[in-house]
Parts: structure tokens; sequence; C-alpha cells
């Protein structure tokens, strides 16, 4: 059973209260839809971009992370995915949660109000400190990068 988690999210619009909550479409779900809080509507040409608001802020707790991550049906459909996927939203910023677009389709995307954009995943972190040595342990891989394996 998964570990539960409360996010606390407060509109940060006026006009922000006709869009729902953040919620999971189905049980299973892992992230939670996020709407675009647009007025109209923006049309995000083939190959640009749109930074869309959400009309909410979160609260995240002290050692969880929320990622920002594309719905898949708009990368299929549409050729739509978020561009620094996936957006970081950490737990001490307070600001509006917004969904940076990238419309990589053929056609151009339009947003409306109340469109389904995003999800938001939480996840738990691993706080890392970063330590100069003068090397590392090796590896059977070494330093084998990209298409290393054929």
């Amino acid at each position: 059973m998964p570990r539960r988690l409360t996010l606390r999210f407060a509109r940060v619009r006026a006009d922000a209260g006709d869009l729902p909550l953040p919620s999971r479409a189905t049980e299973g779900a892992s992230g939670l839809d996020v709407a675009a809080a647009v007025e109209g509507e923006v049309v995000i040409p083939p190959l640009g971009r749109a930074l869309i608001p959400t009309g909410f802020a979160v609260a995240v707790p002290p050692g969880t992370e929320v990622q920002v991550r594309p719905r898949s049906g708009l990368a299929l459909q549409h050729g739509v995915t978020v561009l620094n996927a996936p957006g970081t939203i950490d737990s001490d910023y307070r600001g509006e949660v917004q969904v940076l677009l990238v419309n990589l389709g053929a056609d151009p995307f339009v947003v409306r109000r109340g469109d389904r954009i995003a999800q938001l995943v939480p996840t738990s972190l691993v706080r890392a400190v970063a330590v100069e040595v003068p090397d590392l342990p090796g590896t059977d891989r070494g330093a084998g990068g990209f298409g290393h394996t054929g």
C-alpha cells in the first residue's frame, strides 16, 4: 500500500474559484492532474512554448518534492509536453504553480481554461552532499556513456 501524503493547495488567483483542485484521474494514478488557469485561450505554435498558470500554490512537506510531469495523452495526440520535465516544486516554494509547455507537434496547440495540462507527482528526497575526491572507485562499465552498449 502506498504511503499517503497530504498536499495543501491554496488558490492564489481570485479568478481560480471555478478550477478543480488537482486530483488523480483514477485510484491507481500516481499523479494529480492540474488544470490551466488561463483567460480565454493560449495558442502555442509548433516549436513554441508557453508558461501556463494553474491558479494554485502548494505546501510541499519537507523531505518531499513535487515533480511536474507531462500528460501522456497530450504528448501522444498533440506532441505537447513539459519542457523542463520533470519540473520541480521544492518544499520551500510558495508561489503559483506554473507549467512550461512546449509544442513539438506540427499544428498549433490551444490551451483552454480548465484543460488538464500536466500531472503533479510527489516523491521522497534523499539529501545529497557533494564531496570532492581525487578519483572514483572503478566499475565494469567505467566511463562508457551514450550508446556504449550498442
